[in-house]
């Protein structure tokens, strides 16, 4: 027998917040990835990759960052980035600070790639989030989120 605290059981309204929350977090990226796929012939996760690399200076940063902002492991990261370099839309090069790091940067076929992607995803997610929410609901989703993200992922 351990002495373990005893769970801290949710509330009733903690509870429907959760499960409305698990929908819409298994819902809502079934719902973009269907659009990307279908609309541009990539992953949602490949999308947020180079929708990550767009807004950085030089849309470069280092592949721990790039892990890191996109909640992925580095080496699922790794497998994702190399098919995006297949398709010439980002290049790899050694950090010049930390051999033992890299550089992925977003070419210019890959942002003309992002471009056409970006009209319809914007879309699908103004339809399914956006259209649906007030001013004040969108700041306090804004906040929300913002509390729940871990240490560093806004990298």
């Amino acid at each position: 027998m351990t002495d373990a605290p005893a769970p801290r059981w949710l509330s009733s309204t903690e509870m429907d917040a959760w499960m409305n929350l698990v929908q819409v977090l298994m819902v809502l990226p079934t719902a973009l990835d269907q659009q990307l796929r279908e609309d541009a012939g990539l992953p949602h996760a490949y999308y947020m990759i180079l929708a990550t690399l767009s807004g950085r200076p030089g849309r470069a940063m280092r592949m721990t960052q790039l892990a890191r902002g996109s909640g992925t492991t580095t080496t699922r990261l790794s497998h994702a980035v190399t098919a995006l370099e297949q398709r010439g839309w980002i290049r790899r090069y050694p950090c010049p600070s930390d051999k033992r790091g890299q550089i992925a940067e977003l070419t210019d076929e890959g942002m003309a790639a992002l471009r056409a992607a970006a009209p319809g995803h914007v879309s699908e997610v103004r339809r399914l989030v956006f259209d649906r929410l007030t001013d004040e609901d969108v700041t306090h989703l804004r906040e929300i989120a913002a509390k729940l993200l871990p240490p560093g992922a806004d990298a």
